[in-house]
């Protein structure tokens, strides 16, 4: 009976196979709580921008986590070889996109921002299906000296929203009401209540990540953010009356928001689409050497890619955001090395069950944007230290701290620097001066074709500078 036992635990460490479902259950809320903040984020953060109702925060969460479950199961059980990786990967709504996504709210606004998303979204899928398809081909125009500049700039680009939110999120005001003491005050942008709360939090989640273990520091941002909600509950900065009138079941609709094609938004969710897939090979990558011991294959990766721009194009129509490959529950995979697909199936399966259940949804919609941009400025200070470990796999010459430097340094000054553009076409605006990852993707690619390489290098990578 034990080597029966032994043997199912095993399947653990395989890709097929029928572990133990006490052990699938608690490795797949492990990816889980790993993921679900991240992924209901984006849709608060746009929510927020584009003043969206109660009802429509609800769907826009709802179907974010719906179509991250439905991308997961895509990935885990391909149809035939050219629709999905085959491999343990979960999918969520992606930081990558938020930049552009909150440039093309604020310019839109409203629902019809949101309805923008979505016609860029489905172009976006497209390009990302040509980039699979030629992947092998166009792959070397994207070494990790422009994926990291790249993702560098994404997490610079979200420092002033994680601040933002920390300060209570502008426009916003609370009433505090403590009604034993008799105190009224107003909890204005900010206030000292609001950066109270959002420094409780963050500290809460550097404690859980730092002196933690297990799930843990898996689910720091969750905890912290808990912690957090629980003060800004004591301030009386959270409702709970929208709660009541929510479903318990429900599924996304068709368009809710509608479809409106911008060109300027297509050409920059488009582009970051590109860089993306390219990012996705990546984390496939990691996750077959980390779980199998080996390189993805040709196969693998094409198959991949062209599922992720095919299941984006799908999302477009339930109103989700643009989903990719998590890097989070990559490290996971890393750690533990399990890969089997049932735990990954069974992860999925929760992940739905939370994006058909609207009071889940409403539950989160209650989470005040303090409390939110505590926890995220660590989230964003990540992905821009993510950047600077792709940037050092390559060698720092003069060349590359060119490339990486010039880029960021004209893709987040034109953006932060307002009025810079404003005697060009609104077009033209969108693209360049709104979002500071379409002018540094451009100006990486092209520095990186134009100037001649170094000769030999001049200093060494991170990981060999410690050896």
């Amino acid at each position: 009976m034990e080597t029966k036992d032994r043997d199912r635990m095993e399947e653990l460490f395989q890709w097929k196979g029928n572990p133990p479902l006490g052990s699938t259950i608690s490795l797949a809320l492990q990816h889980l709580v790993a993921m679900i903040i991240g992924c209901v984020t984006p849709a608060i953060i746009i929510s927020n921008v584009a003043g969206l109702d109660i009802s429509q925060r609800i769907l826009l969460i709802q179907a974010s986590l719906v179509m991250s479950a439905v991308s997961t199961l895509f990935q885990l059980f391909p149809i035939g070889r050219r629709f999905g990786a085959g491999l343990p990967v979960i999918m969520g709504i992606s930081f990558a996109y938020l930049p552009s996504m909150q440039a093309i709210v604020g310019e839109e606004g409203g629902t019809l921002g949101v309805a923008t998303i979505t016609g860029a979204l489905m172009v976006g899928g497209i390009v990302a299906i040509i980039v699979g398809i030629f992947v092998k081909k166009i792959r070397h125009f994207f070494p990790p000296i422009i994926t990291g500049t790249v993702v560098f700039t994404i997490g610079l680009s979200l420092y002033p929203t994680a601040v933002n939110y920390m300060a209570g999120g502008a426009a916003n005001t609370y009433e505090l009401v403590v009604e034993k003491k008799g105190l009224t005050a107003a909890l204005v942008y900010g206030s000292w209540q609001n950066w109270l709360v959002a420094i409780i939090t963050l500290v809460a989640v550097l404690l859980f990540n730092n002196l933690g273990k297990g799930v843990c520091k898996l689910a720091s941002i969750l905890l912290g953010m808990t912690v957090g909600y629980l003060v800004a509950l004591c301030f009386g900065m959270i409702s709970f009356t929208e709660i009541g009138t929510a479903s318990w079941l429900s599924l996304p609709r068709f368009l809710p928001f509608g479809v409106h094609f911008n060109l300027a938004a297509c050409i920059s969710i488009g582009l970051l689409f590109a860089i993306n897939s390219i990012q996705a090979i990546g984390d496939f990558t990691s996750t077959t050497i980390g779980g199998f011991d080996r390189y993805p294959t040709d196969q693998e990766l094409q198959s991949g890619i062209v599922a992720y721009g095919g299941l984006n194009f799908l999302t477009a129509f339930f109103g989700g955001l643009p989903t990719a490959t998590y890097s989070q529950n990559v490290g996971i995979i890393i750690n533990n090395k399990v890969v089997n697909r049932k735990v990954f199936t069974t992860t999925a399966i929760m992940i739905l069950l939370c994006g058909i259940c609207p009071k889940f949804s409403a539950i989160l919609t209650t989470i005040p944007q303090c409390v939110l941009g505590g926890a995220t400025v660590t989230v964003f200070s990540s992905i821009a230290m993510t950047g600077m470990k792709l940037i050092t796999t390559e060698y720092l010459t003069p060349r590359n701290t060119t490339v990486v430097g010039l880029s960021a340094a004209l893709g987040v000054g034109i953006a932060q620097a307002s009025g810079t553009l404003s005697q060009f076409p609104a077009g033209f605006t969108m693209i360049f001066g709104k979002s500071p990852v379409v002018v540094a993707t451009i100006m990486a690619v092209i520095l990186n074709i134009i100037l001649p390489p170094d000769e030999k290098p001049v200093a060494m990578p991170a990981e060999e500078a410690e050896e």
